[in-house]
């Protein structure tokens, strides 16, 4: 067997022989090679390449194991502090006018008919309540947002009125009637729909919710998500020593759940205890229950092993992309969910936005990002056979490709600010290609990590 890679899995992610000649037999000056014809036959030593699911058909069936049978849940009202990041399931109607009653847009003057005007003592404030009526030739000071007094034409605003000797009014340019006047209603009447079902809430939905006289909305919960750490090599805390590694999924894999849109309810370590994983398995109550590591076929990889046992059913046992080759997707239950991830850190990413990322979107009732591409700056080499996932910066209108970009690597990762999806054979310089968006580059950390 080879050896165990970093955080426990074998070394089933890198090229191999044959796959660096591969290359170099497609890409003599430098380039990026083409797709070769992949074999319909297997070689023997590495049967399950040709086994496993090609990339874009493995999301797809990620998320449509979020629509089957018993996997949806009811609709739930929310407190609009805990929303943020919920998908509508009820449309957000006006419960009143907005504005309210009419309103001031400005600071000044409330006036009546033409000027001069005078001004009357005792100015009007915002959460007051209704001023007594202008008479015609007669001013008041407002505050912006405080309520129109009846018979009022115009809104004079501040720095265009001006007082003479006597202290009566004058504008310094032209009125319009109505100037500066929010009308009752003027954004919308009451019964108005401001948002569908399925809208996603955000902090602006949540003000406008706030706005329209919502204290709750009626949103689709958060999928439960439980985190299962295997490995026995790994440690929570210090540095590395004697064979010992850290585990970088741990700290990890919770908030990009999260930001994915899961309740993550528990992380657990396990090590590679094959009655453990069972157990965990057999009574857990989440969801989606993901597990790092232990996805191949190596003597304490017990993943397989305990889905047999519990005759849980594999959707995608292997995707055609790397990094991240040995992930899995399984029915364990009608509404549960278990999401391989294979060990190392960078190939757990691959199996997070390739599995995790299509299954929890559906269940959260997420809608689905618009795909769209950018230029390569650099040529990125590619698999032979395989989809391959690149770390990348945005600069201007082209994706760069970054360094440290192994399977077991997280340094190119945490400066990117997406994933290229480089096709089997690599992608030239200048050549379109297809980016998935990581979600605090796209959405913002605050809005994502909720």
């Amino acid at each position: 067997m080879p050896p165990r890679s970093v955080q426990g899995d074998p070394d089933a992610e890198d090229l191999d022989v044959e796959e660096v000649l591969a290359l170099v037999k497609e890409n003599p000056a430098g380039g990026a090679p083409r797709p070769p014809q992949e074999p319909t036959h297997g070689h023997g030593d590495r049967p399950e390449r040709h086994r496993a699911t090609p990339w874009p058909e493995a999301r797809a069936v990620a998320a449509r194991a979020g629509r089957g049978p018993g996997t949806r849940r009811p609709a739930t009202r929310v407190p609009l502090d805990a929303a943020l990041g919920l998908t509508l399931a009820a449309p957000l109607t006006a419960l009143t006018d907005l504005p309210s009653f009419d309103t001031s847009a400005m600071d000044g003057w409330a006036v009546a008919g033409p000027g001069p005007w005078d001004v009357r003592e005792t100015g009007v404030l915002a959460g007051h309540a209704e001023p007594a009526p202008l008479t015609d030739g007669e001013a008041v000071r407002i505050a912006t947002g405080a309520r129109i007094p009846p018979d009022t034409t115009a809104i004079l605003r501040s720095e265009h009125g001006r007082s003479d000797d006597k202290g009566r009014l004058h504008a310094d340019r032209d009125l319009q009637h109505g100037q500066d006047i929010r009308p009752r209603g003027q954004e919308c009447r009451s019964g108005d729909q401001l948002l569908p079902v399925g809208a996603l809430v955000t902090p602006a939905v949540l003000g406008l919710a706030a706005a329209a006289g919502y204290d709750t909305v009626t949103a689709v919960p958060r999928p439960r998500a439980e985190v299962l750490i295997l490995g026995d090599e790994l440690l929570t805390e210090g540095l590395p020593h004697d064979g010992l590694i850290r585990d970088a999924l741990g700290p990890m894999l919770p908030p990009w759940l999260r930001a994915l849109g899961a309740d993550v309810t528990t992380v657990r370590r396990l090590g590679d205890d094959p009655e453990a994983l069972r157990k965990a398995l057999a009574y857990s109550e989440a969801e989606v229950i993901v597990t790092t590591g232990g996805t191949a076929a190596g003597p304490v990889d017990h993943v397989h092993p305990t889905l047999r046992r519990l005759n849980a059913e594999l959707l995608v046992d292997g995707v055609k992309v790397r990094p991240g080759h040995p992930m899995l997707l399984a029915r364990l239950k009608e509404n549960q969910h278990l999401v391989g991830l294979p060990g190392n850190p960078l190939a757990a990413v691959s199996g997070l936005l390739t599995l995790a990322e299509p299954l929890l979107r559906t269940l959260a009732a997420r809608p689905a990002p618009e795909p769209y591409t950018l230029p390569l700056r650099d040529a990125a080499h590619g698999h032979p056979y395989d989809t391959r996932l690149v770390p990348v910066v945005l600069r201007g209108d082209h994706a760069v490709p970054l360094h440290y970009n192994g399977p077991a690597m997280l340094r190119g990762m945490a400066a990117a600010d997406a994933l290229a999806v480089v096709p089997p054979g690599g992608t030239a310089a200048g050549q379109e290609t297809e980016l998935l968006d990581l979600p605090w580059a796209s959405s913002g950390i605050g809005v994502c990590f909720t």
